[in-house]
């Protein structure tokens, strides 16, 4: 018999967990139109921001797309930049340009580049990268693309860049999976990381939750009710082409990718309670992991799939727990807090991230995982779904701001947040897909 839910969980219609485990999932939300297009507002102060000058490119005034506009929000919204004033400057890729000059506008670094149509309509854009301080030459690249890949080419330069002045590797060309709601219809889209060029992947009159990515960025698992309860889909994302993961008595959700992409954990009451399991990425019998009279859903593993987090109220309030990935006896892993749901674990195995109740308002936390210490990161009250970007340097998350389902942006510290907020929508269940092979 099904296990009923534990008084210290709130109703379906109010809780995270509730909708996540879809133990009663039609929960009701404001009716909003979906969109696909989105802007970015970020807001907040770093400690060590690098300034950065973003002349505009050369041409692209005649483009449908402004570069260099576009690849000074990627890395504002990182965290690591702030922009400086580039006005009245007219420089490309091929300038020497005068770095003095960019040394009083107290500049430590400079972009510059072209963006040029073709005969055969693609562009042709190009861009360089000097270090004011030192005076060097960081170098640059060029892309000849079509009119539709403008904007990968602006990530593109803005992952150089990073990566030339940070070390470490950009994201801004990886893709982000989220759903919408409009009137009575869901959709699944796969957008860029700052939630431009969106594309929708299904729509559906029914739910539509949990989207996740799977570690090559080709696939996505999901749960749909269109068979009028939760069944969990794999989805290709390039042919569109999906096929019926788990369909079995009772629900099944919470799907969850093992990094090798051969199998995925979910979360199935076909024996009884809401138990995990693992399924073959091809479908097949799925085996059980856990053995508990509680409710054990919303797993995640490990970059280096050693360890599978999930939550958990065996201890009489949902907790984020740990196991191995092939089961065996759970660790508990938060203490703070009575009520701890959605955990998401960071690439680099340092963090986790996930919802803690507070005081009735639902807020992202992050957790060292060496030392346990927890920091309270945002100052919202209704926050769900955090997912780490691939490099672990920032998390994205739903949120209500006025009124309505929005997606943001942050910096593990919380100092530098970014909207990507559409002109109306209900968006949510956002996941952060991989590192795009080039």
């Amino acid at each position: 018999m099904h296990k009923p839910l534990p008084v210290s969980i709130p109703t379906p219609s109010s809780s995270l967990f509730a909708r996540r485990t879809l133990i009663a999932a039609l929960a009701a939300t404001p009716v909003l139109p979906a969109l696909a297009q989105f802007r970015v507002e970020v807001s907040g102060v770093g400690l060590t921001q690098l300034p950065i000058a973003l002349v505009p490119f050369k041409g692209q005034d005649a483009s449908p797309q402004k570069i260099s506009e576009i690849v000074q929000a990627d890395l504002e919204r990182s965290g690591q930049f702030r922009g400086v004033d580039a006005s009245g400057q007219a420089l490309d890729e091929a300038s020497r340009p005068d770095l003095s000059l960019w040394r009083q506008r107290t500049a430590d670094s400079l972009v510059v580049g072209s963006v040029t149509r073709l005969g055969d309509g693609r562009y042709d854009v190009k861009f360089r990268l000097w270090d004011v301080v030192k005076g060097q030459d960081l170098g640059g690249q060029s892309y000849t693309v079509p009119q539709g890949d403008l904007r990968l080419a602006s990530h593109r330069i803005a992952d150089y860049v990073y990566e030339k002045l940070t070390g470490e590797k950009g994201i801004f060309s990886t893709r982000i999976a989220y759903v919408t709601k409009g009137g009575s219809r869901y959709s699944l889209w796969v957008a860029d990381a700052d939630g431009e060029n969106a594309q929708a992947a299904l729509a559906s009159p029914e739910p539509i939750i949990s989207p996740v990515w799977s570690s090559n960025g080709q696939q996505l698992a999901y749960v749909s009710f269109e068979s009028r309860k939760p069944v969990v889909y794999v989805h290709n994302v390039a042919s569109g082409q999906r096929r019926l993961l788990a369909n079995f008595r009772g629900s099944n959700s919470a799907p969850a990718w093992a990094p090798d992409g051969g199998s995925l954990a979910v979360t199935l009451s076909r024996d009884g309670g809401s138990q995990l399991y693992t399924i073959p990425a091809a479908g097949g019998e799925p085996r059980r992991l856990t053995q508990s009279a509680s409710i054990d859903t919303e797993p995640v593993y490990s970059a280096d799939g050693s360890t599978i987090y999930f939550v958990s109220d065996r201890g009489g309030a949902p907790q984020i727990y740990k196991m191995g990935a092939s089961g065996g006896a759970p660790t508990r892993v938060t203490f703070s807090g009575t009520y701890n749901i959605s955990p998401s674990v960071s690439g680099d195995g340092r963090w986790l991230a996930y919802i803690s109740r507070v005081g009735g308002a639902f807020k992202l936390h992050v957790m060292e995982l060496a030392t346990g210490n927890v920091s309270a990161i945002t100052d919202t009250s209704a926050d769900e779904s955090p997912s780490f970007a691939p490099n672990s340097k920032l998390i994205v998350y739903a949120t209500h701001l006025q009124g309505r389902e929005a997606l943001m942006t942050t910096t593990l510290d919380g100092k530098i947040k970014a909207r990507l907020a559409g002109q109306a929508g209900d968006i949510r269940e956002p996941d952060w897909g991989p590192f795009q092979k080039q």
